[in-house]
């Protein structure tokens, strides 16, 4: 219960910051353009807090229902306005002060993208080193000549300081299905460049998880088979084990690493196992008998002991990126731009039928992954702020009716017949954006729910 409740916090406090920043957008245009706004609110239905401004009579709303947003001009198509306000009326505007008004909203979101990913790179961010463990034989990335230990240090011309840059690297010219040059270092400190195969690259699925399907996995530190953090009530704890005992055998083979425990555990759900547990000087069987658990399609143990993590163990795969306030203007742009391109990419090959609608992310996975970022910290949770404002901010700008890019779309239209569509026309286009809106949400949530399902 208590992760629910910061799931669900963690995803109000998200959609409440980003609805914010983009009708603030609109807000903040219209003010400054003459325009009169009526209210400004953050999400839908019932106010739970109202203000009213004492200076120009605006609504300051925050709502019951967290799932937009919009702010109310003064408009003529609404309702009657007094000959002394017209001029304040949206509807009274020049075309380009209405355009300005529209596409503030996903500006706006594209402006906070950048400042997260500027204020995240100029305080310091923390990744690991990209190095190569295991390479599976027979892969593309094996046929490319790569090596465990290697480091990847640019993919094309960009540089992957980090797991996390290589892997959004990886994803963004993947996608174009030509030999793609990677830069690594490796293990006896030696450049090289090795050559993904673009036909092998193109003939890969979406699945999003691009190393395996490349045949590389990160390298992990090795741990030694010590206890560390015990469960209250599972096996482990039950058996008798204590938080520093040294595990040396399962069922008399030897083991030495701590991968190896885990292996002999999960491989053995509801069957006793035999631990030659060493304790300072002494030398112990403990029977323990893990218990049976499933996971995905298969069943398998598990005893509730974490391993006890070394000191400095971490020190050497670690990596922190930060730039000063300069630089990370024109870095955190130019991720904010690559973002953007990147999920252009994405859903033109699903429009294609080239990419799975799997890909899509509905509220249950936003709201997962605002409780699981949160979870990691500050950093974390504001890099997650700027990828869904990004992706807020395109979405907005599609041509259907309802989105801002919808009446961009009419003030295109306008632009080239020298006046306005009719209120008729307008009101069909909006009903068909509606339409389009309520079809996209219901497969974002079927999706959401065949995932959790593990459909």
């Amino acid at each position: 219960m208590q992760d629910f409740l910061f799931t669900a916090g963690s995803f109000i406090v998200a959609l409440a910051i980003l609805i914010a920043v983009h009708e603030f957008g609109h807000f903040w245009v219209a003010r400054k353009l003459g325009v009169k706004v009526l209210r400004f609110s953050i999400g839908f239905g019932r106010p739970l807090l109202r203000r009213v401004s004492p200076r120009d009579g605006a609504e300051y709303v925050l709502a019951a229902i967290p799932l937009g947003g919009y702010v109310k001009m003064l408009d003529e198509r609404e309702g009657p306005v007094a000959p002394a306000e017209q001029h304040l009326a949206f509807n009274r505007q020049r075309l380009w002060k209405r355009v300005a008004i529209v596409i503030a909203g996903p500006v706006f979101n594209f402006l906070f993208a950048i400042f997260a990913y500027w204020a995240v790179l100029v305080s310091g961010d923390m990744g690991t080193r990209p190095l190569i463990g295991e390479v599976a034989p027979q892969s593309i990335a094996a046929e490319a000549g790569f090596a465990p230990g290697d480091e990847l240090l640019a993919v094309a011309d960009r540089a992957t300081p980090t797991w996390e840059s290589a892997v959004f690297a990886l994803m963004a010219e993947v996608l174009d299905g030509e030999d793609l040059p990677l830069r690594v270092r490796d293990e006896e400190g030696v450049e090289q460049v090795r050559i993904l195969d673009g036909d092998a690259l193109a003939e890969l699925d979406d699945d999003p998880a691009i190393l395996s399907n490349l045949g590389l996995s990160p390298a992990r530190p090795e741990l030694p088979a010590i206890i560390g953090e015990l469960t209250p009530g599972e096996p482990a704890a039950q058996a008798g084990l204590r938080p520093g005992d040294l595990v040396r055998g399962v069922d008399g083979e030897s083991i030495s690493l701590w991968g190896e425990l885990v292996e002999a555990v999960q491989a053995r759900p509801g069957r006793p196992l035999h631990l030659e547990v060493e304790r300072g000087s002494e030398l112990l069987d403990v029977l323990v008998v893990p218990r049976a658990i499933h996971l995905d399609d298969r069943q398998i143990g598990r005893i509730g002991a974490a391993a006890q993590i070394p000191e400095h163990l971490f020190d050497d795969y670690r990596r922190e990126v930060r730039l000063g306030p300069i630089a990370a203007v024109g870095a955190a742009v130019s991720k904010t731009t690559d973002m953007s391109l990147l999920m252009l990419r994405v859903i033109g090959r699903m429009l294609a039928g080239k990419a799975s609608v799997e890909n899509l992310s509905g509220p249950i996975s936003i709201a997962t992954a605002a409780g699981k970022t949160a979870s990691y910290g500050l950093v974390s949770f504001v890099k997650f702020l700027a990828v869904v404002s990004v992706s807020l901010g395109l979405i907005n700008l599609f041509p259907i009716p309802v989105l801002d890019g919808g009446h961009l779309l009419y003030f295109a239209i306008e632009a080239v017949k020298g006046s306005p569509l009719s209120e008729q026309a307008q009101l069909q286009g909006q009903r068909i954006g509606l339409a389009l809106l309520a079809a996209l949400m219901t497969l974002a949530f079927y999706v959401d729910i065949s995932r959790l399902l593990g459909g």
